[in-house]
């Protein structure tokens, strides 16, 4: 879950040199390489998924480990996109780090990219991933997990990210049951349409497996690396049996431990295909352990998205699958609403930053992942140094950035009013119009949650007789999780359908702007905004850009006098309050 062009564009920063001249690295880190053998690979030849997960579970854990000191269990992995196949005779390289400790858990990022030996030995990028550890229990009692303190850009912007992640992850869950709960309101299923499908029983597998200590870690739990393997094959039975082919794996939705399972366990692994789309399927696959005759602990449950490829690594079409009566219709019906988010995650937080759509159609169910694109995206922008002064007046400073062909700006100013208040009042843009210039009218349309509003904004034209502008923007704002960060006040354009364009107002859109609030003592606040310059956009700065106005510098005067008249006021409402 990442803007990936933006990261790793940072992830390309010089080096850091510490005071003593060394090259820093990562305390965490920890890599590992390995040639895949014969013994590693399928029948095709390509490296096992399962196996590959094994090793960056094992990869990560380690690094969690460094970090904490103590012993670690895998919680859950993110979902996990596989970009490439790898080959027998080719180099996997892993490198797995802590980018964010929380109290007794930690997220560790795994970067998996493969090398070939007999060529040009680049590496090509097989997948990225996000893993939990918890920090064991020790006699002393929980683990208080030490801060993971960033050093560079793009750790810094790990960190800052991470705290999203973890808030995304928390709500998962919520997430695809409303989800599920309107899908299932509907009236027509389309189960009942593929009635000449392929059975579903026909691609149910079940396997059990003895844990014996090779499987088992060095804290005698069962090693997480191995039960994902164990998931994945079985999955990749019950695939087979659907298209009579060897099928590819190019998605995992999140491995989440609910308990563990010992040495002596015997670990019950169960696969169906759950639907059938035109060029990929999806594989429900669930682990459950009991010992003796004790009954059943679920221990893992996961989604696999499978593709079969033609000559050509093409993928080719499926055919369609017959779903079991109650149970088998509820699945069918829930692999569409999770085909659904995956094309939310694929599209909103996946995809290349210069890839993003202006506008993305809100609704409850991406709400979670426009929020999540809507405040990583400013923190990626407000992350690059390369920033030039421009101008400066009254002690407010303009600067710009060019990049890819497009144009960022960015307006700096201290207030002598508590970051909290600043905060509190820049929340609700209801209020901008007391000192924005650029906003006509502005309400609310869709308090989505606590901390995330969907406002309608207009603005006038800057040319004499032209037409209004609207806009429909979404704003996310998150308070600090500690000292070392801003107060974050996102905000971008998405579309809905009770607000369409209209013929008599211009629609302008905002791919990234917002406010970084910093607190630099108990009443003396930094303000960062910022803004990539869209074209809806661009005709209010660009004059200031190049000397010919001062609408922007007057505008934020006008809201330092407003931040420092409502400093005190106790009458000021977060957007959830109205």
């Amino acid at each position: 879950m990442a803007t990936e062009d933006g990261e790793s564009k940072l992830l390309e920063e010089p080096l850091f040199i510490l005071e003593n001249g060394e090259v820093y690295r990562n305390p965490t880190e920890i890599k590992m390489s390995q040639i895949v053998m014969p013994c590693h690979a399928n029948h095709c030849g390509e490296l096992s998924v399962g196996q590959l997960l094994k090793w960056m579970d094992s990869t990560a854990c380690l690094a969690a480990e460094r970090h904490a000191g103590c012993s670690c269990v895998t919680a859950s992995v993110d979902d996990i996109h596989f970009e490439h196949t790898i080959s027998v005779g080719q180099v996997v390289h892993i490198k797995a780090k802590v980018n964010r400790a929380f109290t007794s858990s930690m997220e560790v990022g795994i970067v998996v990219s493969c090398e070939d030996l007999f060529s040009d030995h680049q590496q090509c990028k097989v997948c990225h991933a996000f893993a939990t550890f918890v920090a064991r229990r020790t006699e002393a009692g929980k683990v208080q997990l030490k801060q993971v303190i960033p050093h560079t850009q793009s750790e810094q912007l790990e960190y800052s990210l991470a705290a999203e992640r973890r808030r995304m992850r928390l709500i998962h869950a919520e997430t695809i049951t409303d989800l599920l709960s309107s899908s299932s309101s509907q009236s027509v299923s389309a189960s009942e349409q593929h009635q000449d499908g392929v059975p579903a029983e026909r691609t149910r597998v079940e396997s059990v497996e003895l844990v014996l200590p090779p499987h088992a870690n060095h804290q005698v739990s069962t090693f997480g690396g191995q039960i994902m393997a164990w998931m994945e094959n079985v999955a990749t039975i019950s695939a087979s049996r659907l298209c009579n082919a060897h099928p590819t794996l190019r998605t995992i939705d999140m491995f989440h431990f609910r308990g563990p399972s010992h040495i002596g366990d015997r670990l019950v692994l169960k696969a169906i295909v759950n639907n059938a789309f035109k060029k990929s399927m999806e594989v429900g696959v669930c682990a459950e352990a009991y010992q003796g005759g004790e009954p059943l602990r679920h221990i893992n449950s996961a989604f696999m998205t499978f593709e079969v490829l033609d000559h050509d690594k093409k993928p080719r079409t499926l055919p369609h699958i017959r779903p079991e009566p109650v149970d088998g219709k509820r699945r069918f019906q829930e692999a569409i609403a999770r085909k659904k988010i995956r094309l939310d995650r694929k599209y909103i937080i996946s995809c290349k930053q210069t890839e993003v759509p202006l506008s993305v159609p809100w609704e409850p169910s991406n709400q979670m992942y426009l929020s999540y694109n809507n405040v990583s995206a400013l923190k990626l922008l407000s992350a690059h140094v390369n920033w030039v002064l421009t101008s400066e007046k009254n002690k407010v400073s303009l600067y710009t950035l060019e990049e890819n062909q497009k144009l960022c700006f960015k307006v700096e100013m201290h207030v002598n009013v508590p970051a909290e208040q600043v905060f509190v009042l820049l929340s609700d843009l209801t209020r901008r119009k007391e000192w924005d210039g650029h906003y006509e009218e502005c309400e609310v349309i869709v308090q989505a949650d606590e901390d995330d509003t969907i406002y309608r904004v207009v603005t006038p034209s800057v040319r004499k007789g032209g037409k209004d502008q609207e806009f429909i923007m979404l704003a996310s704002r998150r308070r600090p999780c500690d000292s070392s960060e801003p107060y974050m006040i996102a905000l971008r354009s998405v579309t809905l359908p009770t607000h369409p364009p209209n013929q008599d107002i211009n629609r302008g859109e905002v791919l990234c702007a917002g406010f970084s609030i910093w607190e630099e003592s108990d009443s003396l606040t930094k303000i960062s905004y910022y803004n990539q310059a869209t074209p809806g956009v661009l005709q209010y700065i660009s004059t200031d850009i190049a000397g010919l106005s001062s609408r922007f510098y007057s505008s934020f005067s006008s809201c330092s006098v407003f931040l420092e008249k409502n400093r005190d006021s106790l009458s000021s409402h977060s957007p959830s309050d109205l």
